[in-house]
Order: structure tokens, then sequence, then C-alpha cells
């Protein structure tokens, strides 16, 4: 909690006498290789990591706390499993000069979880199949019978589809998807990437579900893929936020800082959207609405059931 003069260096020293931290998290292995090869070689401070899925990382944080055991001191993960263990009182508040220098989405009311990057949902079409002068400019553009055989959508995109269903009003919504799921099905594919690489092949001509930063790699490979937005696109934070009972405290601070600063142009250049402002992308240049965490956790069964049966079950 500390913001006098000196914060930078109290940390340091402190840090450097801790000489390593534990992270939780569920980042891919390749890209926390380069996040953590960069803050060791910054600060000489080893960084020492648990990996796995999101749910496991609040799983074993939680279950290791219940049981008095305080090993962790970062948990990076999504926005959603951080807003849990904020609930269950797990985290702290870390006054960080570099939040300042972040869209404000990033930072959450009660401040003790922080997005460092964004997962935006945005559709994509293969440029070969699709003009871009048809594309659909509203959801219900989508009942055009010329879409009939053309669409997919990834299987498990229940928070996009709450976002989307709140903007629309939820029963204009949910009957509109009815309609486009009858009238002119949907491919369902598990898993983004997959979808993506789907669109490039020509084999699903529009997505409704990507990850924008995909869809822009893939293109800048030479793909006949482009991304856009029927607006407003929905953004899920990940992030990060330091345990209450952090057994290396200052260590926790420095890579936190680090996360919010030195890691923003990083996450870029792994084809991340970062919440810096100091970061200039295109990838985060359009209407964004962003995915309530709290809405996630506490209507999570019923926005997985109305996606199922209306999306998952129903589509061909």
């Amino acid at each position: 909690m500390y913001q006098g003069a000196d914060r930078q260096k109290r940390v340091l020293d402190g840090a450097r006498k801790e000489g390593q931290l534990l992270v939780y998290t569920s980042m891919p292995v390749d890209d926390l290789a380069v996040f953590n090869a960069a803050f060791e070689k910054k600060y000489g401070i080893k960084v020492n990591v648990w990996r796995a899925s999101s749910e496991k990382v609040v799983q074993r944080a939680l279950t290791e706390a219940r049981a008095g055991r305080f090993d962790v001191d970062i948990v990076d993960t999504n926005g959603p499993e951080l807003e849990a263990l904020h609930r269950e009182k797990y985290l702290q508040e870390v006054k960080s000069p570099y939040l300042a220098q972040l869209i404000p989405q990033a930072i959450m009311p009660h401040r003790e979880w922080v997005g460092t990057r964004l997962n935006i949902f945005s559709q994509a079409y293969n440029t070969k199949l699709v003009k871009k002068e048809e594309l659909p400019k509203t959801y219900a553009d989508l009942l055009d019978p010329k879409w009939k055989g053309r669409l997919g959508i990834e299987a498990e995109d229940a928070d996009w589809f709450a976002g989307v269903i709140s903007e629309l009003g939820e029963a204009k919504g949910l009957q509109l998807f009815r309609d486009i799921v009858a009238r002119n099905g949907l491919s369902v594919r598990k898993g983004h990437t997959l979808l993506t690489n789907l669109v490039a092949s020509g084999e699903i001509p529009l997505a409704l579900t990507v990850y924008n930063y995909k869809a822009e790699q893939l293109k800048n490979k030479g793909a006949a893929i482009e991304w856009f937005v029927i607006p407003p696109a929905i953004a899920r934070p990940n992030g990060v936020g330091m345990a209450r009972k952090a057994p290396h405290p200052y260590a926790a601070v420095l890579y936190y800082d680090f996360m919010l600063s030195d890691a923003q142009p990083m996450l870029l250049k792994r084809d991340f959207v970062p919440t810096s402002k100091t970061v200039e992308t295109n990838l985060n240049k359009v209407p964004l609405k962003f995915v309530d965490p709290k809405v996630i956790l506490d209507e999570s069964e019923k926005w997985t059931k109305l996606y199922d049966e209306i999306i998952g079950k129903q589509s061909k």
C-alpha cells in the first residue's frame, strides 16, 4: 500500500532479500516463459511457477488457504476466477503507480485484481468467400438466407452470449438467436484457434466468436482471413492479483508492477491485447463491452444452459 517517493527502491531492496516468488497461473507455457525470463533477467529474482487450468488454479489456492498453507504470492488467470478469489478475501490491493496507465475497465472497483490483457471476441470471415460489402452490420442481419450453412461459432462461449444478449435485450436477443439457428444453422466447433483456422481454410466462411488477435495473426501470415466487429465487441479481461498472505510480499509487488509496465509491450508482441494505454494497437480500437466477472460467477449456470440449448444442441 506504500506510495512514497522511495517506493521503487524499497520494493526492489526487499524483493532482492527475498530472492524469489511463486506464481499460480493458467497462462500458456510458452508465453509465461518469455515474461518470467525477462523479469528474472532484469531483477535477478527467481520466478517459481505452478500452472494449470484457471478453475484448478482457484481450487488449489483456496484449498491451501483453508488448510492454513500460504505458499503463493501472485495469481495470474482469467477475470471471473480472480473475482472468485476476491470474494473469498484471498487477494490484496496493490497501489501500483502503473495503474494510472491502464484503461479504466482493467481496474476493478475493489482494486484487488487488475486486468493485464484482454480477450476480445470478434467476428471473422474468409476474404475469398465473403465480400466486405455483404458483411452483417447487426446480429439480425444473420437472418438473411444468404448465410444458410455458412456460419460457425465456438462451443463454449456462454460469457460472450451473455454480453450480446444483455445488449440486445434478453427476450428479443434469445429469440433472435433461436431464429438464426432455425433458419440458417450454426456449425459449432470446440476451440477458438480451430474455429479461426477453419475460417482461414474456407471450411467456415464466417465465424461469430473468434479472438481478434488470432485472426490478425493468421492474416499477417498471409491467410485469407479478416476480422470485424458487430458492435459492441465483447471483451473479457485476464489479469493478476497478489495473495493477501504472500510469503514474498516485496517480490510479489515487483512482479505485479512488472506485468503492468514492462510486460505490456511484450504482451502485444505475443499477440495479446494489452490493457496499458501506453501500448498502441488497433486490436482494441473498436467499441467494447466488458464481460462482468460478477455476472459470469453468479449466472454461469443460466447462461451455459441457454447457450447449450440454443446454440449447442439445436445447431446444424
